[in-house]
Order: C-alpha cells, then structure tokens, then sequence
C-alpha cells in the first residue's frame, strides 16, 4: 500500500503509545493552558481539552489534577509555545509545534534535525501561509443521529463533519474551537479527542523512495521531548 499509507495508519494506532512521553506532553499542554487561562476547567476551554486528551491517554486522575495544582503554584515552570517552520527533503513544507521551558535548546535541536534529514529550518512565515488552522473534535459515532446532530451544530462552529468506523470528526474554523466545544458539552457528547490542526492548502506527491526521506525526518523531530506537533504537506493518501 506505500509507506505514506503504512505510516499515516500507524500514526492513528500509536499517537498516545509512548505512555511516558505523552504525560509529559499533556503535562506541559495543562501548563499552558492553566497560565492562559486559570486552573477552573469551566472556564478555560484549552483546559478542558488538555483534561480530555489526558483521558484518551488513560492519564490517571491523580496526575492530572497534580498537574493543574503544579502549574497554579508560584513555582511553577513557565513553558512557551514556539512554533518552527521549514521545508522536509523534497520541497515538503513543515510545521512543527512546540512547548519549551529553553527555546535557545529547542531551536538547536529543530535546525539539527532539519539539516542532518535533509531539511532546512526557515523563518517565521516561510510556510504556515499554506496551511488553514482547524479545530477537530473526535466523537463516537454510534447511537447518534449524524444528519440532525451536523444540522444543530453548524450554528456553533461546525465547518465539516466525516464519519470514519465508528467515530464522527468534526471540524471547525479555528477561532469557533470553544464555540464547538462548547455546544457538545451541552448536548452532553462525550468528545474522545480534540486538537487543533494545520491541513495544508495543497498537498506534494512523492515517490515511495521520496517518502521514506521525509518520514525518517518525522520521526526522529517526533523524538524530541518539546515537539508537540507536526504537520506537513505530503500526500498521505493512497
């Protein structure tokens, strides 16, 4: 079926598998969103997704609730959201987002790993113009009335709904995230994962060999402790 394809369904499969590495990410996500915007779940939105996802992630409660008490105290470590933007071997743009309590060690780590793949780390701007910034919220599908429920949320946010298995992703415009959020909530839908995404304006199709290069550089930046996210325009599909 093609690595792009091999790769992208192992992606689904594995996310969250490092257990390790994804408290310390989901760590890090309540940090932020606790300076943002308070240690109250019922009013921070970003809260209550970084508290969802760390479900996802069987985190247990325990931590979680250490985790907003941790980044709530006067001792708590300050993380910054940095967001670097270069180009994959073969022309492939790359986004690559990140939460960082040293930028000056992230960014030599990001341009490391660029250069030694083949990549080049660019500045500010240099690619994100070619992706759109979306919310996406991961439902279960069953016992719902899909049609009624994509018609009652589109005054809310919604922009896209797709059903794949047994799970509806909904999309919304960036800035309607909460909204959408929100909306669910109140209809008491139990979200299973929510993120927000870069989908790319355009995709670039490479050959199998071509591929490969890229994923080795994905993989090892997937490595580092601050890497939080990674979107590119590849095509993964078939």
């Amino acid at each position: 079926m093609g690595r792009a394809f091999e790769y992208r369904k192992d992606r689904k499969m594995k996310r969250w598998a490092s257990m390790a590495k994804a408290f310390t990410r989901i760590g890090r996500e309540i940090a932020i969103a606790v300076k943002e915007g308070g240690p109250d779940p019922n009013y921070n939105s970003r809260l209550r997704m970084a508290i969802q996802n760390a479900k996802s992630a069987n985190m247990p409660k325990a931590n979680v609730e250490s985790a907003i008490k941790k980044a709530n105290s006067k001792d708590a470590e300050s993380y910054d959201e940095v967001v670097y933007e270069g180009y994959a071997p073969h022309g492939v743009a790359m986004v690559v987002e990140t939460a960082t309590d040293n930028t000056n060690r992230t960014v030599a780590n990001i341009r490391h790993i660029f250069s030694k793949f083949g990549g080049s780390l660019g500045t500010s701007g240099s690619v994100s113009y070619m992706f759109e910034r979306k919310g996406v919220f991961r439902i279960k599908a069953e016992g719902l009335d899909i049609e009624e429920l994509e018609l009652e949320l589109i005054d809310h946010g919604l922009e896209e709904l797709k059903t794949e298995d047994e799970w509806a992703m909904l999309y919304s415009p960036f800035e309607d995230f909460g909204a959408l959020q929100k909306a669910l909530e109140e209809r008491n839908i139990e979200v299973e994962n929510a993120e927000l995404v870069r989908i790319p304006s355009h995709t670039k199709k490479l050959t199998d060999e071509e591929v490969e290069d890229v994923i080795k550089l994905i993989e090892k930046m997937e490595e580092d402790e601050d890497v939080v996210n990674i979107f590119h325009n590849m095509d993964m599909s078939e």
